[in-house]
């Protein structure tokens, strides 16, 4: 293994009773990388293994990250839950007053997050997808956006072959990156009654980008609102966080948990992920 590879290995802190292991890795950014915790799971049986990249949204790494990455792992993927809250000393920037990072922290983030797992042994380079909730989502889309890409490697952040395929639940931004393209296979899964991120917005990106000749789909689930897929979420109406589709972006969303949405979008991931990570 080169040195280079060699930088990019993490320590790992700590293993827990759920199978996974507590890591730190750096991320892509050039002039001062950032070192970023993650978690990683790994299932049994020898490699190469397709691989996962996990980026949690504005409430940051939460119940429902772990759960997720328990799936894909029990799926035979290494799941990393990458934290990029932590780091930069951020609990949370759902609330209307909390202010994101810049978008190039979560694009290094992920980028770091792919070389860590491109210097796994066991782990195939070009078998490695990403997934993003909410906020995470519309970082799990640039990173496969034509131009977005282009923009990171003038920077000097690359990791060749890149992601194999990217999935955006209920992601932000669809709107930003909706006249540009996506370079490889990326699915949006998001509630038709979403009223946080617009499922209206994203498929006018599906539309926009599949016009273009670009292999993107979406995944509608009825009567389904933002957190679909946590677990023993009640319908609660969040009235602190911020909302791009309201006036000034203040503020308010609904949030709830639908077993049958979730059952759909999983059955739906599972065959995106089995098709793009493991059909090789």
């Amino acid at each position: 293994m080169t040195t280079r590879r060699l930088g990019w290995l993490v320590l790992v802190v700590a293993l827990t009773g759920c199978g996974h292991a507590r890591v730190t890795f750096q991320n892509a950014t050039p002039s001062n990388p950032l070192a970023v915790p993650a978690y990683t799971y790994k299932p049994e049986g020898k490699g190469p293994l397709p691989a996962v990249v996990l980026l949690h949204g504005c409430e940051g790494v939460s119940e429902n990250s772990h759960r997720w990455a328990q799936w894909l792992r029990d799926q035979g993927y290494v799941a990393v839950v990458v934290d990029s809250w932590t780091p930069r000393k951020l609990k949370e920037t759902c609330s209307f007053d909390v202010e994101d990072p810049p978008n190039t922290a979560r694009f290094d983030d992920a980028i770091g997050a792919l070389r860590y797992l491109q210097a796994m042994p066991d782990v195939g380079r070009d078998r490695v997808g990403v997934m993003g909730w909410s906020n995470g989502g519309v970082f799990s889309m640039a990173v496969v956006n034509g131009p977005s890409l282009e923009r990171a490697k003038a920077r000097g952040v690359v990791a060749e072959p890149g992601f194999a395929a990217a999935i955006g639940v209920y992601p932000g931004g669809c709107d930003s990156l909706a006249k540009e393209r996506a370079v490889k296979p990326l699915l949006v899964v998001i509630g038709d009654a979403d009223d946080w991120t617009a499922a209206g917005t994203c498929q006018h990106l599906v539309d926009e980008m599949r016009a273009k000749g670009a292999d993107v789909s979406i995944e509608l689930l009825p009567g389904a609102y933002h957190y679909f897929d946590f677990v023993g979420q009640q319908k609660t109406f969040l009235a602190h966080v911020g909302n791009d589709n309201k006036p000034g972006g203040c503020c308010g969303a609904t949030v709830e948990y639908n077993a049958p949405a979730l059952e759909r979008a999983r059955k739906r991931i599972s065959e995106f992920l089995g098709y793009h990570l493991r059909a090789r």
